[in-house]
């Protein structure tokens, strides 16, 4: 059985605001430089003094209804190779400033911290942010889907904090090299945010609901130009390695072994806006680790991608489908055979129009009998109305040169390909209240036919009192993504979620509401395999300590056998049926204490019965 979305597809497309941008007249005008500026955290040179001042930043946390208590300045300027920041933070408490980590993309709710966003195209979809907290650790990442950061995305660019007494002053110097805009372009959508843990305020200069996050490109203001942007020039980086070693057993007194690598990888600017990225043998080593997660569940947990060639515009291709439906996910590539070339091309070609294209040859592994693959991946993103686009994606995977009735007889089958085609439609409203998303895939693969599309769709309406969503999804048996992340097929999926917040106008309690989410699953034959309805009620007291009081029923049917912790006892039987409920509360302590807690307590009863459908 499928579900044909039709209504949620119409209230996708009908629900387009075209008016224009909320935050437009508020607008920061950037000059070039009168004088050299010296990165130092001080604002003594001329060049400061010359630059206009936005200020006056609105309240965005507790309460969206007025001006920010504590004063923030913020100059920008520019040079024919940098954009230059400038943000004053003055004290809004005595205190020492509040700074939980100085690792790279510290936690936001738990430093001191001012954010810059940018959005070099005005298109209020993609950008990047540069920031620090009070103790001088920096934040960089790139926005996309109009307010997610990915902080993967590190780049070259420096800044200086320095803290005085009344305040703590961060300046910045970005190179026009690492970012990408178009030239001629002379409005940005740009913003400011500041977290101030010791008066538990967050605040921006152009103002956003208190229900979106501060890194909301719908609210930018605008960074004015006095002449276009300069062109950064031919942007060109190369980035060869070697290794190399010796080994050498002694017991077996054999000859010493000398182990070798050589590779290369390559960014290119072909543009101020379109990047090329090419490698040859790369060696991802310096790549950070995986955090380490216990696996109780039933499918295969995801971890992002962390790898830098694959990260810039990364949107375009992983993002495409839902958490749990990615026709591609850039790390299968690699996965089980080393990377032995590739190419990727991606960026904008204008306000309107996004290019992804990526091409990937993998080696054979002669121990597991894995053939040499091919992985392409093109992308192209059309945006519509006034933040919202329609996308289209196709993945090939292809095995080279193998033919599964030519291989050992003990060797595992491959795949000789796996293709997947796509269609989507990304809805975002002018103010940012409506969003949602409809998709539809089309699974390839030899022997597979029928019951081999996927479809799904959700609409979600957020206002300061309501978060109101549903989203639906279907997959079919036979859809298969090889290169993507799609842990369960056969299946039907219907979530709606509601949730009210009530705003207390005195006492200790910023906010509190009810939240109601159920999450139901059957076959194909809509045939019920899971089901968790769960109500809880939220608390956020004014100093950002948080309190949840929840319930929940849960049901699920196992076609499988499973055994969720593999320590070689009996598994739970394929069709039994287990139900339990729970209670439960959940409490974070305030971030400004120098000691920080969480607790968590829950009580519930399990029962069981064999019974299910074969």
């Amino acid at each position: 059985m499928r579900i044909l979305p039709g209504f949620v597809f119409l209230c996708l497309l009908c629900l387009q605001l075209t008016a224009q941008k909320k935050n437009d007249a508020y607008q920061l005008h950037i000059r070039k430089a009168s004088s050299p500026v010296k990165i130092d955290g001080r604002a003594d040179d001329p060049a400061w003094k010359d630059a206009d001042k936005a200020t006056d930043f609105y309240m965005i946390l507790p309460m969206d209804t007025g001006f920010a208590r504590v004063r923030t300045e913020v100059r920008m300027t520019y040079d024919q190779q940098h954009i230059y920041l400038l943000a004053i933070n003055y004290n809004g408490a005595p205190g020492p400033y509040m700074v939980e980590s100085l690792r790279r993309d510290f936690a936001f709710l738990k430093n001191d911290n001012f954010l810059l966003f940018m959005d070099p195209f005005d298109d209020q979809t993609n950008g990047f942010s540069f920031g620090a907290n009070a103790a001088g650790a920096q934040w960089d990442g790139l926005m996309y889907d109009g307010g997610k950061v990915d902080l993967s995305w590190d780049n070259k660019w420096y800044s200086v904090v320095k803290n005085d007494d009344d305040k703590w002053v961060f300046e910045a110097m970005i190179p026009f090299k690492s970012i990408r805009y178009k030239k001629g372009i002379t409005k940005w959508g740009v913003n400011f945010g500041r977290n101030d843990l010791k008066t538990s305020e967050k605040s921006s200069w152009a103002p956003v609901p208190r229900q979106f996050p501060s890194a909301s490109l719908a609210y930018t203001g605008a960074l004015i130009w006095d002449a276009p942007p300069p062109d950064p020039g031919p942007n060109i980086s190369l980035i060869p390695y070697l290794l190399g070693g010796v080994n050498k057993d002694y017991s077996t007194k054999q000859p010493a072994k000398w182990p070798k690598d050589i590779g290369l990888d390559a960014k290119i600017a072909v543009t101020s806006s379109l990047n090329l990225d090419l490698t040859v043998n790369p060696d991802f080593s310096q790549v950070d680790v995986d955090k380490q997660v216990t696996n109780l569940d039933r499918f295969e947990l995801f971890f992002p991608e962390k790898r830098q060639f694959f990260i810039e515009n990364g949107d375009q291709f992983t993002n495409f489908g839902y958490a749990n439906i990615r026709p591609f996910f850039s790390r299968r590539i690699g996965l089980d055979a080393p990377i032995q070339f590739g190419a990727r091309l991606s960026g904008k070609l204008n306000k309107d129009w996004r290019l992804g294209f990526m091409n990937m040859q993998t080696g054979k592994q002669a121990a597991s009998s894995l053939p040499a693959q091919n992985f392409t991946v093109a992308a192209l993103q059309r945006r519509i109305f006034t933040r919202s686009n329609l996308g289209f994606l196709l993945v090939n995977k292809e095995s080279l040169g193998y033919n599964p009735a030519d291989r050992n007889q003990d060797a595992p089958i491959y795949s000789r390909y796996n293709r997947n085609l796509g269609l989507e439609y990304n809805l975002a409203s002018s103010n940012n209240f409506w969003t949602g998303k409809a998709i539809a895939l089309k699974s390839f693969s030899p022997g597979k036919s029928g019951h081999d599309w996927t479809h799904a769709a959700n609409l979600r309406y957020v206002s300061r009192k309501w978060n109101i969503g549903w989203q639906h999804e279907y997959v079919g048996s036979n859809y298969t993504a090889e290169a993507g992340y799609t842990p369960r097929t056969g299946y039907i999926k219907l979530m709606p979620e509601i949730t009210q917040l009530f705003f207390p106008k005195r006492g200790p309690l910023l906010s509190h509401g009810p939240k109601l989410t159920s999450t139901n699953i059957f076959d194909e034959k809509m045939r019920r395999t899971d089901n968790e309805l769960m109500v809880s009620y939220g608390l956020v007291f004014r100093n950002i300590n948080t309190l949840t009081i929840w319930s929940s029923n849960t049901f699920i049917k196992l076609l499988k056998p499973f055994n969720p912790v593999n320590i070689g006892m009996d598994s739970l039987a394929a069709f039994s049926e287990h139900s339990w409920n729970a209670v439960g509360l959940d409490y974070a302590s305030k971030p400004q204490s120098l000691f920080t807690y969480a607790l968590s307590a829950q009580y519930g009863d399990t029962s069981r019965m064999e019974k299910g459908f074969g």
